[in-house]
């Protein structure tokens, strides 16, 4: 292994990037790499403002660079680092789970990742500002001796700073700069390029197809949305905002059959005729029901609450209580009630013991979330700081939830629908860059960005049918980091390699 740091200061900490060699052992070859992990300097009015960094790997290859593919990748939240698809699925290490997604017993383990991405594409994790080591940098000029007084006040210009990143039209536009810079420092503007990202990264991605190739002039290969929230409308139910409590459905039928509460629709294990059962129930039974409020006859509606109860496992009474309105918290607390149990909301395949049964609103935290923190923390900093040579005081922000809290949603005065949302950005890319492939992928348990919610977004896109043939929407076993199954990640490996064949061949 080779080492060439480069050394670099800033106004807040000391930090050293590095440069190592490194040799990913596949089953039938073996693929030499340069790994450079460093931070990049943001500039505004040419004053330097933020550093976002990132870990790019690099095939040494015989392909030209020109040739080589390379993708951009980045995470939700908005406040999550690159870390989860970086040591989950897509980098050349990656953290061991159980065969099943559930967490194993400590401590964590670390493995060469079979199914990475560097198979086929120069890969470059990037972590917004507040994320991970990236920092905006103080902008603090007072020479003041009282070093207590000055380090509060950097401490606040820093957090102040910061807080504008946390905005969706900055944030995005930070990240094309990365990008920007990233390929002409590289020398990779001739390369095929791809975006992916995750969740909230799921959201950028689609806005970027459109402002990365109208406003930077980067043209895109391919662009894949993994678990992607798309339009925030359908992210929270009312009494007047029907499409959520719909789109809930299906994966709340596949995580009730999954737990054996379900009445299977169709031969009892076939997941795939139940959830269409499902699919066909919530737009054609369900909806209608919602929609026509308190003129459906008694009986007519005590029907379809029964059917609900079949699909999805619940109580018939607490349906009707809920008026076929069933919230992922109330789901997720009542279909394992009687054993003491709760099913994650990011995979309600997932469960965990509920610590206080017996109260009235649940006190735990989410098996799902918080308890896949303790791996990839630990992943994420083993690698960085040992691995790659990463020297730095900086603590990584595996999530950040200042910045979740913080986050400003602003919209623009060209936005019609009253919410902020990416459909239309995504939609304007494609037909901008009529190549472009882009893939949609979903975890079939996922509660929080469901894949019935994307796929009725792709039903409503109006897309000619030369460029609808570019998109693919999948769905693989699991939940919103599905890639933590190991059946699905090697499911989704084999389908993103003929993914990138398809993207970049004449």
């Amino acid at each position: 292994m080779t080492n060439n740091s480069d050394q670099k200061s800033t106004a807040f900490k000391s930090t050293q990037g590095s440069t190592t060699s490194h040799e990913l052992s596949l089953i039938d070859r073996t693929i030499k790499y340069t790994a450079k992990a460093e931070w990049q300097i943001l500039f505004e009015k040419e004053e330097p403002v933020a550093e976002l960094f990132s870990i790019a790997y690099l095939a040494d290859t015989s392909e030209s660079s020109e040739q080589r593919p390379i993708t951009f990748i980045f995470n939700g939240g908005p406040g999550a680092a690159s870390a989860y698809l970086h040591m989950g699925a897509l980098g050349p290490k990656r953290v061991h789970f159980n065969t099943e997604g559930t967490l194993p017993k400590p401590p964590l383990r670390v493995l060469d990742n079979q199914e990475s991405w560097l198979c086929f594409s120069d890969l470059v994790f990037v972590d917004p500002v507040g994320t991970g080591f990236s920092r905006t940098l103080s902008q603090n000029k007072d020479k003041s001796d009282n070093a207590q007084q000055k380090d509060k006040e950097e401490t606040s210009n820093q957090a102040a700073a910061e807080s504008q990143f946390w905005e969706v039209e900055r944030d995005l536009k930070s990240l094309a700069e990365f990008m920007e810079n990233f390929l002409s420092r590289q020398n990779r503007w001739l390369s095929p390029i791809f975006i992916a990202g995750e969740s909230y990264g799921g959201f950028r991605v689609a806005r970027l197809a459109r402002q990365l190739q109208q406003e930077f002039g980067i043209g895109l290969s391919g662009a894949i949305l993994i678990s992607p929230a798309l339009e925030f409308s359908l992210l929270e139910g009312s009494d007047y905002n029907l499409s959520y409590w719909t789109s809930l459905v299906p994966s709340m039928a596949a995580a009730a059959a999954y737990h054996g509460r379900a009445k299977w629709a169709g031969a009892e294990g076939d997941m795939e005729i139940h959830r269409q059962a499902a699919e066909h129930f919530s737009q054609q039974i369900l909806l209608p029901i919602l929609a026509r409020g308190d003129s459906v006859p008694s009986p007519e509606r005590q029907q379809v609450y029964q059917m609900l109860s079949d699909l999805i496992g619940l109580d018939v009474s607490l349906i009707e209580r809920h008026q076929g309105r069933i919230d992922i918290n109330i789901f997720s607390r009542e279909l394992l009630r009687q054993e003491k149990k709760i099913v994650g909301l990011y995979d309600a395949a997932i469960t965990a013991i509920d610590p206080f049964p017996d109260r009235l609103e649940y006190s735990g935290s989410d098996p799902t979330l918080e308890g896949v923190q303790r791996l990839f923390t630990g992943a994420i900093n083993h690698h960085l700081r040992s691995t790659l040579n990463v020297e730095t005081e900086l603590t990584y922000h595996l999530l950040n939830f200042d910045v979740f809290k913080e986050w400003q949603f602003k919209l623009k005065k060209n936005v019609k629908q009253g919410y902020v949302g990416a459909v239309d950005d995504l939609r304007v890319g494609m037909t901008l860059n009529p190549y472009m492939r882009v893939s949609i992928v979903h975890g079939i348990f996922d509660l929080l960005t469901t894949y019935f919610a994307s796929q009725q977004l792709v039903a409503l896109m109006k897309l000619v049918p030369e460029v609808r043939s570019h998109l693919d929407l999948q769905c693989f076993d699991g939940g919103h980091m599905f890639y933590t199954w190991e059946a699905s990640r090697q499911q989704w490996f084999t389908y993103m390699t003929n993914f990138y064949q398809s993207a970049l061949s004449n």
